[in-house]
């Protein structure tokens, strides 16, 4: 196996085939089956977003049940994931993937067919389950068929782009579907796609599974999932209700406790759920936490640009997933261009650079205007994509190369869970920190009544929804006032997250120089 100076190879034990060594041929044909699941699970996490409007009228859902119909897929996909990389490695990767296939299209075609909301509910959780074995199955098998380190980077940063691609096609797919057909037909599209999968898998790509895997541990399993649902449900009701109450807390206390307790159990045990000792490795842990951060800045500020597209900007859901286009181009740029750069001048170089470009980024979306024109930001958007897609490309290679061939699956869901965590963090803090200054900026006319004002002073949607029906003149005062106070939150949190970013641009390359 080729080494390089700044990522070297973690000692191996070849995990067992069940069938002929995979040839570089077949495995790049292979990578191209198992992006499709990697798509699939990210456009599922932002394409009901743009249903949800109908299913309301269809369903009618109360406000608990439309928040668990878009929350159960993101919260199992999370507290699962760690998990099912570990059945990966035991019972085969490509069996552990095909059934997650499966699971994921019952659930879609539950989905799609939903006479109620509870139904709707139980379908996505289904769905969840499903997704949390592709995107871990998926990365240890690029582990296991590339032995080679170069073309195993070239891999993953294929693998990334796509989860990025996937991630910003939901809404675009999404737009195009519900223009023409039914809510359902979001995730009919699913089913074929999945239908190629099942197909193409069992040819193209080989079984791998650990050779002695040990037993798995369900007191750590249970303790994973204590860990990280309650923890991402906190954070998602603080995000939503811009407040912390009681029950958010306990259950924030619930999820760290259990953390504690995990980690404590995974130094004892003879097989553990997650090697903890992978964290001393320093490639291992800035990978991690780069990835997460990544990922806290990119779902923070774009959480304000799909507002500003249609709020303030007044396009369609569709019209602004095209203006997403901009940024999913430069994402695709920097994922296949990031092993060359990394291979030309070392990956903590590379880090440097793309964290520094992409805090630059979101630095000219924080000169974004408040008059609707969509130049400052499309261009920051772009910039800050064309930046993290290496980082977070390198970074998934980073932790996948780290551990043993053996431990690939373990290794990726730590990894992935890192970034959803750091994903459903940006959002709250980074909502929380735009609504913040949202409520202290804004200028209100006045004399106005007390509701309008109340409305009008807590949200954006909830200012253009009270000028409804006031007199021309006064609505427009509001709603400039609204857009105003709105855009200049979004900088201040876009410049929070520069400043992340910049930290980690001069953190994350010295921890990669170590040995």
């Amino acid at each position: 196996m080729s080494t390089t100076p700044d990522n070297p190879a973690a000692p191996e034990n070849p995990a067992r085939t069940d069938t002929a060594t995979t040839t570089p041929r077949r495995a790049w044909f292979a990578l191209t089956a198992l992006v499709l699941p990697v798509l699939l699970a990210s456009m599922d996490l932002s394409v009901l977003y743009l249903a949800m409007p109908a299913i309301g009228l269809d369903l009618d859902p109360t406000a608990g049940q439309a928040l668990w119909m878009i929350d159960i897929y993101g919260f199992l996909l999370a507290g699962l994931l760690v998990t099912m990389g570990n059945v990966g490695d035991r019972i085969g990767r490509r069996k552990l993937l095909m059934i997650g296939a499966v699971v994921f299209g019952i659930g879609s075609v539950a989905a799609a067919f939903a006479p109620t909301a509870e139904m709707l509910i139980a379908a996505r959780a289904l769905m969840g389950i499903g997704g949390a074995t592709l995107m871990p199955s998926t990365l240890s098998l690029i582990r296991s068929m590339f032995a080679d380190d170069r073309d195993r980077t070239r891999a993953i940063a294929i693998w990334t782009g796509a989860f990025a691609g996937g991630s910003a096609l939901g809404p675009l797919i999404g737009g195009v579907l519900l223009e023409f057909f039914s809510w359902g037909s979001v995730f009919l599209i699913n089913v074929p796609v999945l239908a190629v999968l099942l197909i193409a898998i069992p040819i193209l790509v080989p079984e791998y599974r650990s050779p002695d895997p040990g037993r798995l541990d369900p007191v750590s399993v249970v303790l994973s999932l204590a860990a990280v649902l309650p923890l991402v449900w906190a954070i998602k009701q603080a995000a939503e209700h811009l407040a912390v109450d009681a029950g958010t807390v306990a259950a924030a206390a619930v999820g760290v406790v259990s953390a504690y307790v995990f980690v404590r159990r995974q130094r004892r045990i003879e097989t553990p759920l997650v090697d903890i000792t992978l964290f001393h490795n320093h490639h291992f842990s800035a990978a991690v936490v780069s990835g997460a951060l990544s990922l806290f800045a990119l779902t923070g500020v774009l959480l304000f640009m799909a507002q500003h597209l249609q709020l303030v900007a007044g396009h369609g859901p569709l019209v602004a997933a095209l203006w997403n286009l901009p940024a999913l181009v430069a994402v695709a740029i920097g994922s296949v261009t990031a092993p060359a750069l990394a291979e030309r001048f070392g990956r903590p170089a590379v880090f440097r650079a793309a964290l520094s470009t992409a805090a630059v980024g979101l630095a000219v979306m924080a000169m974004t205007p408040s008059d609707g024109s969509l130049t400052v930001i499309v261009l920051g958007s772009a910039i800050l994509g064309f930046g993290l897609s290496p980082v977070m490309a390198l970074a998934t290679d980073l932790v996948v190369g780290s551990a043993p061939r053996e431990r690939a699956g373990a290794a990726s869901a730590v990894s992935e869970t890192g970034n959803e965590l750091g994903a459903a963090l940006g959002i709250a803090v980074m909502g929380s920190v735009g609504a913040a200054v949202y409520r202290a900026t804004i200028d209100l006319p006045s004399p106005l009544p007390a509701p309008v004002e109340d409305a009008a002073g807590a949200t954006l949607p909830g200012a253009l929804a009270a000028a409804d029906g006031l007199p021309a003149e006064v609505a427009g005062q509001i709603a400039e006032a609204a857009r105003t106070a709105f855009v200049q939150g979004m900088s201040v949190a876009a410049l929070s997250g520069a400043v992340v970013l910049a930290g980690l641009a001069v953190v994350v390359p010295r921890l990669l120089r170590r040995r």
